[in-house]
């Protein structure tokens, strides 16, 4: 005689096991550990640029968070190092792809935390070059810096000055450093 077929129509193990709060949680603090220590290092290179408005109270904001970025951003990263860890094994390859670009994330931000890149920004001009006011390109309502020491004087477009923020020159034999 013949036996009845049964079908098994159970789910496997793996696919019926609820999720783990513990990995969401830490994926969780992972990205909020890249969000801050991407943000310290971002937050005053936004705020501080070129031929941009920057009222008193957000400079002051950009240099306080400034000064705390190197710290802030080495415990991000530690952080973020500690959590990927713990992250990369229980992850798929979705999981793990994540976690490796928010470690490149908030270790680039942790390095650049420690670099002066406001010189990368504000090209130092090492010499200035002059011609004269007939032959200038200046727009007529164009604003200048200007300097005169005994007969010798010198004007200085306010729109490359924004850029560039210092320039060393010398005018009627005097070393000046001319800024805005």
């Amino acid at each position: 005689m013949l036996e009845p077929l049964t079908i098994d129509i159970s789910m496997p193990e793996e696919t019926t096991r609820k999720p783990n709060r513990s990995n969401a949680l830490h994926f969780w603090l992972f990205g909020l550990a890249v969000v801050a220590g991407v943000g310290l290092f971002m937050f005053p290179a936004y705020i501080i640029r070129p031929f941009k408005f920057q009222s008193a109270r957000a400079l002051t904001a950009a240099l306080t968070v400034r000064n705390f970025a190197p710290l802030g951003t080495l415990v991000a990263l530690i952080v973020a190092l500690l959590l990927a860890f713990l992250l990369f094994e229980r992850s798929k390859k979705l999981g793990r792809g994540m976690v490796l670009a928010g470690m490149l994330l908030v270790s680039g931000a942790a390095v650049m935390a420690r670099m002066n890149y406001f010189e990368w920004m504000f090209h130092p001009l090492p010499s200035p070059g002059f011609e004269a006011a007939a032959t200038s390109k200046l727009a007529d309502g164009e604003m200048v810096l200007s300097v005169r020491y005994n007969n010798e004087a010198r004007a200085y477009p306010i729109r490359e000055m924004a850029y560039h923020h210092i320039l060393n020159d010398e005018v009627g034999g005097v070393p000046v450093a001319v800024t805005y």
